[in-house]
C-alpha cells in the first residue's frame, strides 16, 4: 500500500511537470504579432533628399487616405526599384510581372488583406512597366498610390 502512495505520487509530479514543459514550449513557438506587424522599411519626410549619386528624381507616396509625401532621390542605381529598395523606401516580393510592392514607406497595401494595393506611377500616368523594370530618368517623378 505504502509502494502504491509513492507510484502515485511519482506519476502526479511527472505529470505536472510534463504539463509545464508542454505549456513552456507551447508559448515559445508562437508568433508574436508585435513581430509580424513591423514594418520593414523606413518612413520618408516631406521634402527630405535620400540618397547619393549621379541621378536625381522625385518620388511621391499617396497613403489611402490621401496624404502625400514627396521626396528627392539621388542614386547611381539603374532602375527605380533598385533605387528605392537599397533606400528601404520599397519591400516586395517576386511575383508574375516583376516585384509586387507590398510596402512603401512603412505603409502596407496587399490586395490579398485589404483589397488595396500599390499603383506605380511615371511621371502622372500609371506605370507600364514595373518599378524593377523603369529605368531612372534624371528628373523624372515616380510614385506609389495606394488603390482599390
Amino acid at each position: 500500500m505504502k509502494m502504491t502512495r509513492i507510484r502515485r505520487a511519482l506519476l502526479f509530479v511527472v505529470c505536472m511537470v510534463l504539463i509545464a514543459a508542454t505549456a513552456l514550449f507551447a508559448t515559445g513557438c508562437g508568433n508574436n504579432a508585435s513581430e509580424t506587424a513591423q514594418p520593414t522599411t523606413v518612413t520618408m519626410e516631406n521634402g527630405a533628399v535620400l540618397g547619393e549619386g549621379a541621378k536625381q528624381f522625385t518620388f511621391t507616396v499617396v497613403d489611402g487616405e490621401g496624404n502625400e509625401t514627396t521626396a528627392t532621390i539621388n542614386s547611381d542605381a539603374d532602375t527605380v526599384g533598385e533605387a528605392l529598395q537599397a533606400l528601404k523606401l520599397i519591400d516586395g516580393e517576386p511575383g508574375d510581372y516583376g516585384l509586387y510592392v507590398k510596402e512603401v514607406t512603412g505603409i502596407r497595401a496587399v490586395y490579398e488583406e485589404s483589397s488595396t494595393y500599390w499603383a506605380f506611377y511615371i511621371n502622372g500616368e500609371y506605370g507600364m512597366s514595373g518599378v524593377d523594370a523603369t529605368d531612372i530618368e534624371p528628373g523624372a517623378s515616380y510614385a506609389f498610390k495606394v488603390e482599390k
